[in-house]
């Protein structure tokens, strides 16, 4: 985790739900280090063909702003008014009752009223009626309307990037308003003017280039599976295969390339090659759609739309039948809410039907991809998976669900059927902290990045404090997730407000409870830690207790 001194106890004295004497619009916004993200650089919006390259920080006076971005950002918003129903009924709709207030885990753990969504709304709903209503023209202020100055812009800034667009809010709202499509249209608008943050672009940048957002290369990548194949070989005993970018094969696996790159999740992805040589599955990889995220839902709907057809497009290319999709997060709201209108219909692709039990996955029917944990449960369901459960005698379980599988797919039941079914010892976090009310990890839509820790931190406090209710009463010491970026931020966030809990994949577990054919003695798991001593270091715990 990056050097950060505060304690958790600072953080929850320094929270304070008291608003400010001054009303919203009067109220300065901070603008010291650690308050925003660092912005594109330059190099990055060039290659994308993207507005107003420049060198800049948001804590300088002059943001070097195109000479008529007010008409850029009129326009714009005229356009987006016009292209999409959905933002107009969001501004026009809202009574701000409320309801949604506390329900944003950023102020939850800041108390900064322009972290309620309902407020955040507003940030952009003020210029709205402003400039797009009759009674924002008339009577200004008292309409809540505001004219457009480069104050508003810098605001937008800070807080449309303090939004993690988990979506949470919008399950409460009686008008079912989606702040996180808000926060949407607000960053395409900032891009208009050359306003982004480098976590985000950089991703996108090198997905265009590479296939994938770290930038693995082809030859990279094939290296990275053969070094996975060779510790999967050192755990097993048993050297396995994995297709590259062969043609003919019945499906194409795509992940996140988190998973490919950086521990836990490499732990996930070689779970994922030895679940497919168990149950002989004829699939390939592919180095050229290396990546099932998309960063693009975090830019705007151009970008959006081209890192998705890149899946699709190396679908038809290599002739598969349907694509298996890996444990990520934002990859699978892309594809159950815009892939079909962005990249539809995938008529060349059959609906998925799993060739080792022969269920027919309706759900993906338009989209032509089925969820790791769908076929995995299925998997199970049919006793087509041999198991050993006692491999992970020492673990004692929670669930995070992640945002965008949780509540913009309704994944909720798969995930827990796999992990009941590979471990003894389960334990779900309260309630109103899990399922559809879930709580985002704090780092979610390229807010990942270590100079706003304490925002993170902050953000993360009720994942936290639901995290810490069960290591406290349970002893939980894990806690699986289903989303390559929760794999990353939930490790500092753990680490922070519930120390000791580890986390990982769910395809992690079942690897090390999965019986091949051909193993030789399982001794360690694929941390290559040894089971005999986590059991006993298990049961030591335990007796001390």
């Amino acid at each position: 985790m990056a050097k950060f001194s505060l304690q958790p106890t600072d953080i929850l004295k320094s929270i304070n739900y008291t608003p400010p004497r001054t009303g919203w619009m009067d109220t300065p916004v901070n603008f010291a280090p650690g308050n925003w993200c660092y912005p594109t650089k330059p190099e990055k919006l060039e290659y994308l063909g993207f507005p107003n390259p420049r060198i800049w920080l948001p804590s300088d006076a002059d943001w070097k702003l195109p000479p008529n971005w007010q008409d850029i950002v009129h326009e714009g918003f005229r356009d987006r008014l016009k292209k999409y129903r959905s933002l107009q009924i969001f501004m026009d709709v809202c009574v701000r009752c409320g309801a949604c207030a506390d329900k944003c885990h950023f102020f939850i753990g800041s108390g900064d009223p322009r972290n309620m969504p309902v407020l955040r709304a507003e940030l952009m709903r003020s210029i709205y009626r402003k400039d797009f209503t009759l009674a924002g023209k008339i009577m200004g202020k008292l309409a809540g309307a505001r004219v457009m100055t480069e104050d508003v812009i810098k605001e937008w800034f800070i807080y449309f990037y303090q939004c993690s667009e988990c979506r949470r809010c919008s399950l409460f709202c009686p008008y079912g308003i989606d702040t996180a499509e808000i926060t949407m249209m607000a960053r395409e608008l900032l891009h208009l003017l050359g306003i982004g943050i480098n976590w985000a672009m950089d991703p996108v940048a090198n997905c265009d280039r590479t296939g994938n957002h770290m930038g693995i290369q082809p030859h990279a990548f094939k290296g990275i599976v053969d070094f996975m194949l060779d510790e999967i070989e050192v755990v097993t005993g048993k050297r396995i295969k994995a297709p590259l970018n062969e043609k003919g094969h019945e499906v194409v696996f795509i992940t996140p390339s988190g998973d490919v790159f950086a521990d836990p999740g490499t732990y996930t992805f070689m779970g994922y090659l030895m679940l497919f040589d168990a149950i002989g599955l004829d699939y390939t990889l592919s180095t050229y759609a290396s990546e099932g995220g998309n960063f693009g839902l975090f830019t705007n709907s151009q970008i959006m739309k081209k890192l998705n057809a890149k899946m699709y497009a190396e679908a038809k290319r290599l002739g598969v039948k349907w694509i298996l999709g890996g444990e990520c997060g934002h990859m699978w709201r892309v594809i159950n809410q815009y892939m079909d209108t962005m990249n539809g219909p995938a008529d060349f692709l059959q609906v998925p039907k799993s060739p080792i039990t022969g269920t027919v996955f309706h759900t993906a029917k338009q989209t032509k991809m089925v969820h790791i944990t769908e076929f995995t449960s299925d998997l199970i369901r049919h006793g087509k998976l041999k198991i050993d459960k006692s491999r992970n005698q020492h673990l004692r379980v929670t669930f995070h669900d992640s945002c965008n599988p949780a509540r913009a797919m309704g994944l909720l039941e798969e995930p827990r059927y796999v992990i009941k079914n590979v471990v003894d010892q389960y334990f779900e976090m309260p309630e109103n902290t899990i399922r559809e009310q879930t709580f985002c990890c704090g780092g979610g839509s390229g807010l990942n990045t270590d100079e706003i820790m304490e925002i993170r931190l902050r953000g993360g406090l009720p994942r936290g404090n639901a995290l810490r209710y069960v290591q406290e009463k349970h002893r939980v010491n894990t806690m699986a997730c289903i989303c390559a970026i929760d794999r990353a931020t939930l490790i500092p966030l753990a680490d922070y407000w519930a120390p000791g809990v580890q986390i990982t994949g769910i395809h992690e577990m079942v690897a090390n409870a999965l019986i091949l054919d051909g193993e030789g003695k399982r001794t360690m798991n694929l941390r290559q830690e040894n089971f005999e001593e986590l059991r006993e270091a298990a049961a030591a715990e335990e007796e001390g207790e």
